[in-house]
């Protein structure tokens, strides 16, 4: 088959799922990493013939796009702040929402020796790009997943920033006495009930991780609340605490914070005009 009807044939199936504009992209994607093709060479060679092994892994990606699993996950990557990162079931892939959460430290945090904890790592994508826009920082990052620990490891290194990685469950209140004091804690955690499962897409729900998604329908706050606890004991004087949070629950979040004694607590939105992110010092 040429490079125009293969072009054609996965974007055509891709559109049985997804709006034309989504799936015009992910065949750019797919055909940028598998063939390192772009949409201008379907123009420009129509009739290239493909290789066997190109033809079979691309029917490979669309086979496993039809399934409904992301394209991230069927790429092995994600772009992140400028970054190429690798991604896999055992991390979520990373959102644009969170980027704003990490701007926004890196705008108020320009400090050459400022200390973070980041809590729930996933793939490294809120440390490491903290690391390379604030060098001096001294960053350290949990995550309860020993395989998320791992692939943030990878990023980690791929990036070439120096970060502690800690395979470590921060809702067992025990594990706290084994960290010092930060200036920063971030934490994109867990946060939508259960009950909102049924509601969300199937590319979401059938692939990336529950644990990294859901909290128990009688305790959305669950992580909030452990943060909230943990920041008394190691947040420094002047310290701040950075989380994103579900639109719906940011202002009892916040609302939290201000029962357990935090002076300052400001809900920021995201661009989209929706409340995701609070602050709290």
């Amino acid at each position: 088959m040429t490079l125009k009807e293969v072009y054609r044939k996965i974007l055509e199936q891709a559109q049985s799922i997804y709006p034309l504009g989504e799936a015009t992209t992910m065949t750019d994607w797919i055909f940028e990493n598998v063939a390192s093709l772009q949409r201008s060479d379907v123009v420009k060679t129509p009739n290239l013939e493909l290789s066997q092994s190109i033809l079979a892994e691309l029917d490979n990606r669309l086979h496993q796009l039809l399934l409904h699993r992301p394209i991230q996950y069927i790429l092995g990557e994600a772009w992140f702040y400028d970054m190429k990162l690798k991604v896999d079931e055992n991390v979520l892939i990373p959102r644009p929402e969170t980027e704003e959460l990490v701007s926004m430290i890196i705008t108020n945090h320009d400090e050459t020796l400022v200390t973070i904890l980041d809590i729930g790592t996933g793939s490294g994508c809120i440390p490491i790009a903290l690391k390379k826009h604030l060098p001096g920082a001294t960053i350290t990052s949990i995550d309860v997943s020993e395989g998320a620990i791992l692939l943030a490891k990878e990023n980690a290194s791929t990036q070439e920033t120096v970060i502690e990685f800690i395979h470590s469950d921060f809702l067992d209140e025990a594990t706290w006495v084994n960290f010092p004091t930060f200036d920063v804690i971030v934490s994109n955690p867990p946060y939508i009930p259960i009950k909102e499962k049924e509601k969300m897409d199937k590319h979401v729900t059938a692939f990336e991780p529950h644990l990294a998604l859901f909290v128990p329908d009688n305790d959305p706050l669950l992580f909030y609340r452990k943060i909230a606890i943990f920041g008394k004991l190691h947040l420094n004087v002047n310290g701040k605490i950075y989380l994103e949070t579900h639109e719906d629950y940011a202002k009892e979040t916040a609302a939290l914070f201000m029962s357990l004694g935090y002076k300052q607590v400001i809900i920021k939105e995201d661009i989209f005009g929706k409340e995701r992110m609070v602050v709290a010092y």
